[in-house]
């Protein structure tokens, strides 16, 4: 088993870095983020496009989740002097990169899908 990198208190991440690291990790570890990362992918998309393809969100999740990524510079959010207004969301460089750790994350989860079921069973039948 591969040990995890060592963390320096020099480098202050276990004590003022804390609150920010878990302030990240919240805003792209809930499952609205992560849907709304892979569906925008390397295109820009609209907001009923997203919803559709994200679906069952709320458009109140979806706006909320659009917020919070825009707010982390993860999305922009372009709109357009059109009737009916239109507007545009696309990943930001640093929501790209994020999109290849998901994509490895989702790659991970298929390829062990099976052992964590039955792990999972093995476990409920144990308790």
């Amino acid at each position: 088993m591969a040990e995890p990198l060592p963390i320096s208190d020099d480098d202050g991440l276990c004590e003022e870095g804390r609150d920010l690291i878990r302030g990240v990790l919240e805003r792209i570890g809930d499952k609205w983020s992560v849907i709304v990362i892979c569906q925008l992918g390397d295109t820009t998309r609209r907001f009923n496009e997203l919803r559709r393809m994200s679906a069952p969100i709320t458009q109140r999740m979806l706006s909320a989740t659009l917020r919070g990524l825009e707010r982390d510079g993860l999305v922009t959010r372009t709109v357009h002097d059109t009737k009916p207004p239109r507007v545009d969301y696309a990943l930001t460089p640093r929501g790209t990169s994020l999109l290849e750790v998901v994509r490895a994350l989702a790659g991970w989860a298929e390829r062990n899908a099976t052992g964590i079921l039955d792990s999972r069973t093995a476990f409920d039948a144990a308790g």
